[in-house]
């Protein structure tokens, strides 16, 4: 199934999701680059959810531009196979050699706002993600590695910390806690 299909189908969790999903739909609609970074406005990206096989604890990144206890997730680069984005991006950036999707539906829908900054010595100008997240599998017992690129190391984290943790309040009280919520009544 594509992509705008899969967004159209998508049942928003609230006002934000729906307003991100119209946003989406749109610029899929008008925006032939949008699964690339030469879109400077905005552009796909896919995150995960990463849980743990008893699905208490959530793997996460130390975001090296953001300062911050982090999801996992990346560009799109042309790829419409978001799930695959997700699971690609999980890896690479912990270490894991084994991510199993918990289900395949997109999990969540957010329009993040990325702020200008420096990436391998270019200028990156602000700019929006169109973010996919879904919602993944991993080992707790797998060795972590982080990605030095991008990130200064990987952790598991019960749930309710992961929203402690993030030093981005809007990420830990909008996202992140939206995500938790929504695992609790998938419970």
């Amino acid at each position: 199934m594509r992509l705008q299909q899969q967004i159209e189908e998508y049942q928003p969790w609230n006002e934000q999701e729906e307003t991100d999903k119209e946003v989406m739909l749109h610029l899929l609609d008008t925006c032939p680059d949008i699964f690339t970074r030469e879109n400077q406005t905005a552009h796909f990206t896919a995150s995960a959810w990463l849980l743990n096989k008893t699905r208490d604890k959530v793997l996460l990144v130390y975001h090296n531009i953001y300062h911050s206890w982090s999801w996992t997730g990346g560009h799109a680069d042309g790829e419409q196979d978001l799930l695959a984005v997700a699971k690609r991006e999980a890896m690479e950036e912990t270490g894991i050699t084994s991510v199993r999707e918990i289900c395949e539906e997109i999990f969540s829908l957010e329009t993040l706002t990325v702020d200008g900054h420096e990436k391998r010595g270019v200028y990156v100008p602000s700019h929006l993600h169109l973010n996919v997240t879904y919602l993944l599998e991993a080992d707790e017992g797998e060795t972590l590695q982080g990605k030095a690129d991008e990130n200064s190391g990987a952790a598991w984290f019960p749930l309710k910390d992961a929203v402690k943790i993030s030093s981005d309040p809007w990420m830990a009280e909008r996202i992140y806690q939206k995500l938790n919520a929504k695992l609790q009544q998938l419970k």
